[in-house]
């Protein structure tokens, strides 16, 4: 057998434009195509601005313009702007930016100086000026490579640093900017910095109480258990309330990074307050009943924070800095002293969250007896589960290749055996898992917790998913309703929809929960095929083929063969999130929609009704 040779000539240096577009998962996380708020276009803005942030941070400037308009990104902000002399250099050299001396920007949040130049390698198109005492430097690039470096001119614009970039269509396939997710981001940077003006596409946005604002924003206020209690000391800010649902909600940050995937200073918080609360009432409460059902909005700032990624999405750090002290020491003394003054000066708040804890603690008892078979039952069926077949990569393995084949790991639920057989067979089985439904689930609107353990199919999908006791720990990022797209289908749909939004809501605000599209039509002729998701798709594509087509109505996931399922769920796969609005009230929402058949809903139905002819 002939040995391959290793010598030098097999070693090769990439610079580091190379590196990042032949790696972009290192330093972005997962592509994806703006379906998901985690998308690598979302880094990409945020890369921009995290900048912009840090000069507001350290007293330069009190607005950022932010404007997005087909697929371009624009950013402005009035800082001092970049010295003139390194506008090349800090956004295509790496290793080159001016948060190395701690002294300057001792929490800042983009220490590496490896966020703007990954954004300019993954860009078509990558503009930057910076306005300094009446001088304008400007330098274009694509795709990381100067195109032109501008002399500097005199300008009568306001000091400040100008961005533009248009994401590599060849890198983010049929990207798109969800104007409903760039704006939950920069409200979060408006949270964080209270008077800092953002302004998005004409609308502007400020926050004057910061994470008191983003609970009253993120939560029905009528349906909260008491007033946010929130407390603020030299680096931290907490918001703090009880609701009715179901699970755990947290919106976590670092140096004004949002954490989606938590991290130490999260579990530091958590027993923190079990903690405060057990002392505060001394009584031995549990800890999931404390737990249950709180809000709450945690940031603190950080010296030389280490993130587990390079997107920051989860804090690994310890230690508050090199000589501060640990990371739970430090939120265990502020929880203890500010949240029990705070509730023995404020008696009326803190009966109220002690009764909603005694109302979680006999809710927990009541099912306990139940659980406990159900789990012994989910235990045997998981060892030959034959609804679920799984993948080899789940969302928390630390071990995984990539971050973005961990953010890729995805579950598709379907109904039926036709419909799971193409997609198993068709499925990416590394990475993609299928989970599959007997028929119609049931309706379980009004219905408490028990009926999860009661009902085998609801018990069998949580330990699937992995969500029983904390939705942090499940095991794929994505869970993708995958229904026919006719009337059962749709029903299906709904009935899944009512069992997370009523038991496991934190699902639906981490961004987990997903819809998959599937074409409605195939259109071809003798050399070539299109799979049309709308009428107008179809009507394109038959335009293309000159009239003499073939044209298939898929009624059914069933009807489309493995072969043909492959592609949409592959690199071409068309998610559509789940997402909930702000201040949603999922009771009265489900109770239109899932409860009985009120007067309202009949003329809503009889107002929309809508005959399809073939």
């Amino acid at each position: 057998m002939a040995q391959t040779t290793y010598t030098e000539d097999n070693i090769r240096s990439l610079d580091w434009k190379e590196h990042i577009r032949m790696r972009p998962g290192m330093y972005i996380g997962k592509l994806g195509d703006g379906s998901s708020p985690d998308d690598g276009i979302y880094i990409l803005l945020k890369e921009v601005i995290d900048n912009s942030i840090d000069e507001y941070v350290m007293g330069h400037g009190r607005q950022i313009d932010v404007v997005i308009e087909d697929g371009t990104v624009k950013v402005r902000d009035y800082g001092r702007g970049i010295p003139l002399g390194k506008v090349v250099d800090v956004v295509s050299k790496i290793n080159t930016g001016g948060k190395y001396d701690s002294k300057a920007f001792k929490k800042a949040v983009g220490l590496n100086g490896v966020g703007l130049k990954a954004t300019n390698a993954l860009s078509d198109d990558f503009r930057v000026y910076a306005v300094r005492e009446g001088k304008l430097k400007q330098a274009d690039f694509s795709e990381g490579n100067l195109v032109k470096d501008h002399k500097p001119i005199k300008t009568k614009e306001t000091n400040g640093t100008f961005v533009s970039f248009v994401p590599d269509a060849s890198i983010f396939k049929k990207y798109r900017f969800r104007s409903d997710f760039v704006e939950s981001q920069l409200w979060n940077y408006a949270y964080l910095n209270a008077g800092l003006k953002l302004n998005f596409n004409g609308k502007t946005l400020v926050s004057k109480n910061g994470l008191r604002d983003l609970l009253e924003r993120k939560t029905n206020v009528e349906q909260l258990r008491y007033d946010i209690i929130h407390l603020k000391g030299d680096d931290i800010e907490i918001a703090l309330t009880h609701g009715n649902a179901y699970g755990e909600t947290y919106f976590s940050f670092v140096n004004g990074q949002f954490t989606t995937q938590g991290g130490t200073h999260l579990i530091a918080f958590r027993q923190a307050l079990v903690e405060t609360i057990q002392k505060h009432f001394n009584k031995s409460y549990d800890r999931k009943d404390i737990l249950s059902s709180v809000i709450a909005a945690i940031a603190i700032k950080v010296e030389e924070p280490v993130f587990e990624s390079q997107t920051k999405t989860k804090l690994g750090s310890t230690d508050m800095g090199p000589k501060g002290p640990t990371v739970q020491t430090f939120l265990k003394n502020f929880l203890l002293e500010q949240l029990d003054n705070f509730l023995h000066k404020n008696p009326t708040i803190a009966q109220a969250l002690e009764k909603r804890i005694k109302q979680s603690e006999r809710e927990r008892k009541e099912i306990a007896g139940i659980k406990k078979l159900a789990n012994q039952r989910a235990k045997k069926a998981n060892l030959h589960n034959k609804k679920l077949r799984d993948c080899r990569v789940h969302f928390g393995d630390t071990k995984a290749k990539s971050e973005e084949a961990r953010l890729g790991t995805t579950i598709f639920i379907t109904e039926g055996d036709s419909a799971s057989g193409s997609i198993t067979v068709a499925r990416d089985v590394q990475t993609q898992a299928v989970f599959s439904l007997r028929g119609k689930p049931l309706n379980c609107f009004g219905l408490t917790k028990k009926v999860v353990y009661e009902n085998e199919e609801f018990n069998l999908l949580q330990h699937a998913l992995n969500i029983e006791d904390d939705v942090d720990e499940i095991r794929y990022n994505r869970v993708v309703i995958a229904t026919d797209a006719d009337v059962d289908g749709m029903h299906i749909r709904l009935l899944l929809l009512t069992f997370f939004l009523q038991f496991f809501p934190d699902m639906v605000t981490k961004g987990h929960l997903y819809i998959l599209d599937t074409p409605l039509f195939r259109v071809r002729d003798k050399q070539k095929t299109y799979y049309c998701y709308s009428e107008q798709e179809k009507q394109e594509a038959i335009e293309k083929l000159r009239g003499k087509a073939e044209i298939t109505r898929f009624k059914g996931l069933g009807e489309i063969s493995p072969g043909e399922f492959k592609d949409f769920i592959g690199e071409n796969i068309r998610l559509e999130p789940v997402v909930m609005a702000d201040n949603t009230n999922i009771e009265d929402l489900l109770s239109y929609y899932m409860g009985k058949n009120t007067p309202v809903r009949q003329n809503f139905i009889i107002d929309n009704l809508r005959v399809e002819r073939d």
